[in-house]
C-alpha cells in the first residue's frame, strides 16, 4: 500500500503487473486555477480523427490545475505532450490516469501529477520569460519512456537524459525522435548518479528515482543559481527536495510525500 498522502513517481506498480496503481492517489487537497490566459475546456474538446487523446489530455490538465501544479507553461507542456505514446499498447487506456504505469524493463512512466510538479518545482518557464531567446540546459536522470524529457523539450530546454538501462535508453530515443524532439533531447547511458560531466553546468537537474541522499556529482554540475528536484528518503518513501546553488553556498527544501524506485549507482542505492 502507498502510504496516505504519497504521490507515486516512477514507483513499482502494485496490482496486475505492469498495469494501473489502485493505491496511486491523486494530489491531495484543493488548489486555485493556475493565472495566466484562459484555458482550453476540456470538457468542450471531443476526441478528433487527428487526435483521439485530446479531450482526455485536456482532462488530465483540468484535474491537475484543481490539483496543485499552477505553473500554466508546464500545464501547457503536460496538455501537448502524447503520454499514450510513452505507454505500452495495452495499457494506452489508462494513459491519462494519474497513476504510475508499468513500461517494462522493471521500470514505470509516473503519475502526470508528480510529473507536472518536478518540472515546475525546476522553474524552467521563469528562465525563459526572462530571456525567450536561453534555451535552459537541462539534465534527465533516468530516461525510462522518455515522457520527462519530452515535457522538458516541450517548454523549451535543451535536454540530456541518461539512463543506465541501454535498452530502454534505446527505446526513448526512438520514441521522442518520432514525436519531434529529436534534436532538443540526447538520450545517453551511464550511471545517472554521477550526471553528465560533458553536458554541465546545468540550470535545471530532475532526477525520477529515489536516493537516500543528494548525490554530490549532481549538486556540482548545477549553474549559478540551478535547481536540482530529487527524491530524497528511504525506500519506502522520500519526500521530492529542491536544491538550488548560488556560489559556494546550497540551499536545499523539501516539498511533496512521494514514492520513487530507488536510484541505483555510486551515489545512490545499491543494485
Amino acid at each position: 500500500m502507498t502510504p496516505a498522502g504519497l504521490h507515486r513517481g516512477n514507483g513499482n506498480a502494485p496490482g496486475a503487473p505492469g498495469g494501473p496503481d489502485p493505491d496511486s492517489p491523486g494530489a491531495d487537497g484543493p488548489g486555485q486555477e493556475a493565472a495566466g490566459p484562459e484555458r482550453s475546456d476540456p470538457d468542450r474538446a471531443p476526441a478528433t480523427d487527428e487526435d483521439p487523446f485530446l479531450a482526455r489530455r485536456l482532462a488530465m490538465v483540468r484535474d491537475l490545475r484543481a490539483t496543485g501544479p499552477r505553473d500554466p507553461d508546464v500545464l501547457d507542456a503536460m496538455a501537448r505532450v502524447p503520454r499514450e505514446r510513452f505507454v505500452p499498447p495495452e495499457l494506452v487506456r489508462y494513459a491519462y490516469d494519474d497513476c504510475a504505469l508499468g513500461i517494462g524493463h522493471g521500470q514505470t512512466i509516473s503519475q502526470p501529477y508528480i510529473v507536472a510538479r518536478m518540472t515546475e518545482l525546476l522553474e524552467l518557464p521563469a528562465l525563459r520569460r526572462a530571456d525567450p531567446s536561453r534555451r535552459p540546459r537541462t539534465l534527465d536522470v533516468g530516461t525510462g519512456s522518455g515522457y520527462q524529457a519530452a515535457v522538458l523539450a516541450d517548454l523549451g530546454a535543451d535536454v540530456i537524459s541518461i539512463e543506465r538501462d541501454a535498452g530502454l535508453s534505446e527505446l526513448a530515443e526512438e520514441r521522442l525522435g518520432s514525436l519531434g524532439f529529436g534534436d532538443r533531447v540526447r538520450c545517453v547511458v551511464g550511471d545517472g548518479t554521477e550526471g553528465w560531466p560533458d553536458g554541465a553546468p546545468y540550470d535545471g537537474i530532475v532526477v525520477g528515482a529515489a536516493a537516500p541522499e543528494i548525490p554530490d556529482p549532481l549538486v556540482a554540475q548545477l549553474a549559478e543559481n540551478g535547481r536540482l528536484v530529487i527524491p530524497i528518503g528511504p525506500r519506502e518513501y522520500q519526500a521530492l527536495t529542491v536544491v538550488t546553488r548560488s556560489g559556494r553556498r546550497i540551499e536545499q527544501r523539501t516539498y511533496d510525500p512521494c514514492v520513487f524506485v530507488p536510484l541505483v549507482g555510486r551515489h545512490g542505492f545499491p543494485g
